[in-house]
């Protein structure tokens, strides 16, 4: 069964037993946003057709914001776009990104732990939740032994949410953020990828 089979996060919840939860758990983390993206968002924005499509909102709005704060992390990490997630035959697909550990055999290797999935939609959060969610637990489960969090984000381009799935309790963080708000956006997504890095530095140190 495909990710994108799953259209209410109601249906997920059930289907896999997670609790669901609200709760603001994002603590911004500054972060310095070069002039010359900001330029460059904002000349996107003004004359091209953003979010005309699913792939215009990924190459567009998503994938510069998620590679800018990326860059810092590279080190440790790959951000791959639009990559097989297959666990069993109900949890399967191609989320849009995934940030996975960077493999010791090199960037083409596709390694575990996994750790952000990130969904774009077209305005309907509640699909795009439904598949997020469904790709974090794939991800969850694929990282087998290893208890991490899983981090989630579904965005339109405009608005971005943020969710963690910790065992077997799922949380979404009450405040969405918003493109238009452009350094709160960015220290939250920093903030999702130094948790990313404290849960990896903390298996490195086991």
């Amino acid at each position: 069964m495909a990710f994108s089979n799953f259209k209410t996060i109601g249906e997920v919840i059930k289907a896999f037993q997670v609790t669901y939860t609200e709760e603001n758990f994002i603590v911004e983390v500054q972060f310095t946003i070069p002039d010359y993206f900001r330029e460059d968002l904002e000349f996107t924005m003004r004359e091209g057709a953003v979010d005309c499509s699913e792939f215009a909102i990924c190459e567009n709005l998503i994938a510069p914001i998620l590679k800018q704060v990326w860059k810092i992390y590279s080190g440790k990490f790959i951000l791959w776009s639009h990559y097989a997630l297959n666990y069993d035959e109900k949890l399967s697909g191609f989320p849009e990104y995934i940030l996975a550990k960077r493999s010791p055999l090199g960037k083409v290797v596709f390694d575990k732990p996994y750790f952000i999935l990130v969904e774009a939609k077209q305005d309907n959060f509640e699909s795009g939740w439904a598949q997020c969610l469904a790709e974090m637990i794939a991800a969850q489960r694929l990282n087998g032994e290893y208890q991490l969090v899983i981090y989630g984000i579904v965005s339109n381009g405009a608005t971005w949410q943020f969710g963690k799935l910790e065992g077997e309790k799922f949380t979404r963080n009450i405040t969405p953020y918003t493109i238009y708000e452009l350094d709160k956006l960015f220290s939250a997504v920093n903030f999702i990828f130094q948790q990313c890095e404290v849960q990896l530095n903390n298996l490195v140190a086991a």
